[in-house]
């Protein structure tokens, strides 16, 4: 079944928008942490730094789903949407209608048979 090019395009500059809102509303919360002594006890500041470090991880993840979405809007635009970019064979239409952004087909995204 060939894939809906614009609905394909639709679902990943969707996705890109809302990572990007996410990405400025969660910029505080990535900032540096204040350590002052005297207005937070030990266990706050402990919270606070691993609330920090969990929402730099968080950003770290979504950068990467971005670049998959800037990769596959790539291979829209040049006509290599919906193939692996390994093996070159047809992504399935349901593998790609759950991650718009999947560059391997299922065998390839498996890796080498044990």
């Amino acid at each position: 079944m060939p894939v809906d090019d614009s609905r394909a395009r639709r679902a990943l500059t969707d996705r890109r928008d809302e990572l990007a809102a996410l990405s400025d509303s969660s910029a505080d919360a990535r900032g540096i942490v204040e350590l002052d002594q005297s207005s937070v006890g030990r266990l706050s500041r402990m919270d606070a730094l691993q609330d920090q470090a969990m929402a730099q991880e968080t950003e770290r993840r979504r950068r990467g789903e971005l670049m998959r979405i800037e990769a596959a809007l790539a291979r829209l635009d040049e006509g290599e949407y919906g193939y692996c970019i390994e093996c070159g064979e047809e992504i399935a239409a349901k593998r790609l209608e759950i991650d718009p952004a999947v560059a391997l087909c299922v065998r390839c995204a498996q890796g080498p048979a044990r």
